[in-house]
């Protein structure tokens, strides 16, 4: 694929992510994606001839990358898994706030949709959501907790529930309570 077909499927794999963050999988139409993107209707096919499904998943999963990178360049700069943690809560909560408290997380709204009526978005948001754990998990073992697989998992669905709160109350407050909580929750026993 050349440069001008490359640039054409960024900006519909783009259309779609900010499509399906503010609005769902369901607020992210095909016609949507098209007139967002600029792009000729004729490239969403060409690019992603699995339709909406492929579109969709293949933003999922982009997203999960470009988040992933975000926390591997939080995790060297800060001194351990606390920091990182609240980092990433303070990051995230500025991103929600920017946005209107429209853009949470990019996996999550897709899951809660669509994760019981298709295998390949629920296959693709389980593979963006076990590579944060594995950030996470990966910084609680250098870091020498005892039990970094089951503390990533909490940490994960803490910071989840904590962007999920504040959308719902369009307030930061859920995730500086998150914040406060993950010092304790991470002192050694």
């Amino acid at each position: 694929m050349g440069r001008k077909g490359d640039e054409t499927r960024s900006r519909l794999l783009d259309a779609t992510q900010d499509l399906v963050e503010s609005g769902g999988y369901f607020g992210a139409g095909l016609n949507q994606v098209v007139a967002a993107s600029g792009a000729p209707r004729g490239s969403l096919y060409f690019h992603f001839p699995g339709g909406k499904e492929q579109l969709v998943g293949e933003s999922v999963r982009r997203a999960g990358r470009e988040i992933g990178r975000t926390v591997r360049d939080l995790a060297e700069a800060v001194p351990d898994t606390a920091s990182l943690v609240t980092g990433v809560l303070a990051l995230l909560g500025d991103r929600l706030e920017a946005s209107g408290w429209r853009k949470g997380c990019p996996v999550a709204t897709v899951v809660l949709e669509m994760a019981a009526v298709s295998d390949p978005l629920q296959e693709v948001c389980a593979e963006v959501y076990g590579s944060w754990e594995g950030e996470l998990r990966d910084r609680l073992a250098a870091d020498g907790h005892p039990e970094p697989d089951d503390t990533a998992t909490v940490l994960l669905a803490l910071v989840e529930g904590a962007l999920l709160l504040a959308r719902a109350r369009r307030s930061r407050e859920p995730l500086d309570r998150a914040a406060r909580r993950v010092a304790a929750l991470l002192r050694p026993s």
